[in-house]
């Protein structure tokens, strides 16, 4: 029955697969109750208390099947907290036909709302505008482009024979173990690939 929720199937649409799957009876009601539940569930978890500080906030989309009138694609905005202990959760999420900085905007307003104060890094994909939303919200923050979306746009600024070793050189860089390391690899980086690759390494 959860399983089907998200999807917005119909009532009765669902209590009929359940019943043809699995032999087990549910009627419209009991389903009912169910979905108003699971509805009381995901609201609570987007209104809880959150702590008020987080060494790291990462925000990515993700692009999920949404049933509304017809089966699409739909972006589910996510961010995702990180602990000065470590600890990671999601904080909160919004879905919407695409991935907007207005709905950046609106969701880091609400992580506000949720009492959190202090952030020393956010990490995203570059997104047009969000830094509109970050200076709105978390002026004080650092920010940093995400390094899954920058080494996609190396892979796509290179030759295909050249890809998979500048990707690996470029891994080096954020594996490093310590903070003077990551420099050291990323002067190596920009020699070894500036002669041949230069809009690459600027």
């Amino acid at each position: 029955v959860f399983s089907c929720i998200p999807r917005e199937l119909p009532l009765a649409e669902i209590a009929y697969l359940i019943e043809k799957m699995y032999g087990a009876h549910y009627s419209k009601a009991t389903v009912s109750n169910m979905t108003k539940a699971v509805n009381e569930q995901v609201q609570a978890f987007q209104q809880r208390r959150l702590a008020s500080q987080y060494a790291a906030i990462f925000l990515d989309a993700t692009y999920l099947p949404l049933k509304r009138d017809t089966v699409q694609k739909e972006a589910v905005h996510i961010a995702i907290g990180i602990r000065p202990d470590g600890t990671k959760e999601v904080l909160n999420y919004q879905v919407a036909p695409t991935e907007s900085t207005g709905i950046w905007t609106e969701l880091l307003g609400t992580l506000i709302k949720q009492g959190v104060k202090d952030v020393l890094l956010f990490v995203a994909d570059g997104l047009v505008g969000l830094d509109e939303g970050l200076n709105r919200h978390f002026p004080k923050a650092k920010r940093q482009r995400c390094l899954v979306h920058v080494g996609r746009n190396l892979i796509n600024k290179v030759r295909v024979k050249d890809r998979k070793a500048v990707i690996n050189d470029f891994k080096q860089v954020h594996w490093a173990a310590n903070r003077e390391a990551p420099e050291l690899k990323l002067n190596e980086f920009a020699n070894n690939w500036h002669r041949n690759l230069s809009q690459v390494t600027q």
